[in-house]
């Protein structure tokens, strides 16, 4: 063995190694993290189905078309207090609060329609539930119908869902390759560059230009 091997020449040999790899090599990797990590998400998560129920508000004999839709927009915040879940939770076969966090309400700037929409694991569920929602407003709006002079009636049922409305394992397996990506992205942007003198010493010889008219003179002979 030469007297001359060291870390030094120990260095050398793994340089050519160390700069097979591309400096971006971090892109594709964290995308492909992410496309799995968000695949693995889609298809492990329990898919989520919505239902929609419609309720429309209509003015009475002597009252104004615009009150409806002032109704309307009334009736759609209190669709999940109280009042409203407290019989929606008999017909619907669940607890008041699983209504509370299953169930949202939409409302209309320009018709005085209320949508009630209802997310469940179970299709039929969802749907029970947007109902029973539904039914408990109009019955709600019924009892005070003599007082605000319209009339809350269900426009239409919802139906049971025949596809899942949470995202598929494919889309989140894509949203997951582009967040992947982008954090890549940002890491190599964070990254340091790699100064001058931290190349080998191979590359900064390579790298330093000879000065012109530096050729080599043959030396005259004594």
């Amino acid at each position: 063995m030469s007297r001359f091997s060291g870390p030094r020449q120990r260095q050398n040999a793994r340089g050519p190694r160390a700069r097979s790899l591309p400096r971006w090599w971090p892109l594709p990797v964290c995308a492909l993290l992410g496309a799995t990590a968000g695949g693995l998400y889609g298809a492990v998560k329990t898919p989520e189905f919505s239902a929609t129920s419609y309720v429309v508000v209509t003015p009475g004999e002597k009252s104004d078309p615009s009150v409806a839709l002032g109704f309307a927009q009334a009736y759609g915040r209190v669709a999940t207090e109280v009042a409203v879940i407290g019989d929606a939770q008999i017909w619907a076969g669940v607890s008041a609060t699983t209504l509370r966090n299953s169930v949202q309400t939409a409302t209309s700037p320009d018709a005085p329609m209320i949508a009630i929409t209802a997310t469940s694991g179970r299709a039929a569920d969802a749907a029970g539930m947007a109902n029973a929602v539904a039914r408990a407003l109009t019955l709600n709006g019924t009892h005070t119908q003599a007082d605000t002079g319209v009339r809350v009636v269900q426009f239409s049922r919802a139906v049971k869902p025949l596809a899942p409305s949470s995202p598929s394992a494919g889309l989140t397996a894509l949203v997951g390759g582009c967040a992947g990506g982008l954090l890549g992205g940002l890491g190599l942007l964070a990254r340091p560059r790699r100064r001058p003198e931290d190349a080998p010493e191979s590359e900064r010889a390579a790298s330093v230009p000879s000065p012109a008219g530096a050729a080599s003179v043959p030396q005259e002979v004594g």
